[in-house]
């Protein structure tokens, strides 16, 4: 089910009254979210809530043995398991077909022949997203960080259906004690104003700039590099940042506004990614849920910066390289990862070097800062290009053409511009600006803030597409 439809509005609507009639009651209230969410989940294929089903079941029994084992040999083997088996999952929906074809075009190189089935399996959405969560909530336990909860509580944890499809990553000790409590939600307390705020500003970001962008430019362009000019290029990539960026912060936007209208809580997701001053700081910015899940579940047990200033910078470039890999089953996804690896591996050493002579390991003022902005969101769109290319060809075509393939941009027209550099611009607003915006429909009537929301919505239905094309990040 996708959050800008009819569909979910009236879902929403249903389960948004119910949601606080049964506020009161723990395990009423618990059961119907779980059964909600399953629906909302099962909306695009049922058969993807026993996937789901089958990954809670791992993680609540590998969480309970972990609590209850003392043997370090023991715990170890619980984990290694619960961790295979929700990696075995995803490995199957997500790489299975990736890792065919690769393998078998090894052994064809070989003269062995081709061994593995090339099987069609279906990738179900946001597998990457709850798998992940799980993890996180067994290796916490293992950690002693977290106590396992009640099955029930894991469950609901598990589906809830604001983040189930492409997040934010809500950890277990972030939501599992908002789930426990959820009797103790007053409805009173809802910031109706942000909640609306985020929903319609996130709907306004998908909607109609990425959807714009995304169909006057980006498509158009990385369908066929080779027949289009480099301005033309150039304005795919930069519009592709624009896409990227307004569809998964326009759709974290409503998640954590639908969230919070429950009365929950989701951390922060996106921070002006494109204001970055280096690649580190971009991944401080951009998806940062993930960004802190790669941190603390891959890089600090690789090792972190702990040790040799080489194991460092392998540290760094096999987290951003898995990374790649978890974002799809493709090297094109594997070279995006790895050239973001080595770029902040390269920053580490750079800023190594300025602080062994005594320097400030990052030059200030407005025209060093403005220009570090400016050559890591140059960085970050090289790496957009790997990203979105169907291929490597692709992708080296878009290149090539970029340096070389001057000539008539009839594609290269005002309001794709002027649609670009808005998306670019925003970050760029000073954060008072928007909470003002936010101050100011707050002190409105009730009427007077209906009436504003239904201008907003027909704006956005006015200028947006007929139909909805699914978020980016669904099938990550």
């Amino acid at each position: 089910m996708l959050f800008p439809t009819i569909d979910f509005a009236i879902f929403f609507g249903i389960v948004f009254v119910l949601n606080w009639a049964l506020a009161p009651f723990r395990t009423p209230w618990k059961v119907f979210m779980i059964l909600a969410s399953y629906v909302f989940y099962g909306w695009w294929d049922w058969r993807f809530v026993l996937l789901l089903m089958a990954n809670t079941a791992i993680t609540i029994a590998g969480g309970r043995l972990l609590h209850r084992t003392t043997s370090k040999r023991v715990r170890n083997a619980v984990l290694a398991a619960s961790i295979a088996g929700e990696l075995g999952l995803l490995g199957w929906f997500k790489y299975y077909g990736f890792l065919a074809v690769n393998v078998d075009n090894a052994l064809h190189v070989l003269g062995l022949g081709r061994l593995l089935p090339l099987l069609q399996v279906t990738l179900p959405v946001g597998v990457s997203f709850f798998t992940f969560m799980g993890l996180s909530y067994v290796i916490d336990i293992y950690r002693r960080r977290l106590e396992p909860s009640p099955w029930l509580d894991v469950v609901a944890f598990q589906a809830f259906f604001p983040h189930i499809a492409a997040g934010p990553i809500v950890r277990g000790s972030e939501l599992l004690p908002q789930i426990s409590r959820a009797h103790e939600r007053d409805p009173n307390s809802i910031d109706i104003p942000k909640a609306a705020y985020l929903i319609f500003a996130g709907l306004f970001k998908k909607v109609v700039i990425s959807s714009y962008v995304s169909s006057a430019i980006v498509d158009p362009v990385f369908a066929n590099p080779g027949h289009h000019s480099a301005p033309e290029i150039l304005l795919a990539v930069y519009g592709y940042a624009v896409q990227i960026y307004c569809d998964f912060s326009g759709y974290t936007d409503i998640a954590i506004g639908v969230a919070m209208l429950l009365g929950f809580r989701f951390p922060q997701n996106f921070d002006l990614p494109y204001t970055a001053r280096s690649l580190q700081d971009f991944w401080r910015r951009w998806n940062m849920t993930l960004s802190f899940w790669l941190r603390d579940y891959l890089y600090i047990p690789l090792g972190g910066n702990r040790g040799s200033r080489r194991e460092l910078y392998r540290n760094i470039i096999i987290t951003m390289v898995l990374g790649g890999l978890w974002h799809g089953a493709a090297w094109t996804f594997v070279a995006w990862g790895a050239l973001h690896g080595v770029g902040q591996a390269a920053g580490h050493w750079k800023r190594a070097r300025r602080q062994a002579r005594g320097v400030p390991v990052q030059r200030e003022g407005p025209l060093s800062v403005a220009w570090q902005q400016f050559a890591t969101f140059q960085l970050v769109c090289l790496g957009w290009v790997f990203f979105r290319a169907q291929s490597f060809s692709a992708a080296a075509t878009m290149l090539g053409r970029l340096a070389t393939a001057w000539g008539p941009s009839p594609m290269f027209r005002l309001p794709v511009v002027a649609a670009v550099i808005a998306g670019i611009a925003i970050q760029y607003i000073p954060a008072q600006f928007p909470e003002l915006a936010r101050q100011a429909f707050a002190r409105l009537g009730i009427a007077a803030q209906g009436a504003v929301l239904a201008g907003a919505l027909l704006v956005i239905t006015t200028l947006g597409p007929a139909g909805v094309a699914p978020f980016i990040y669904y099938r990550f």
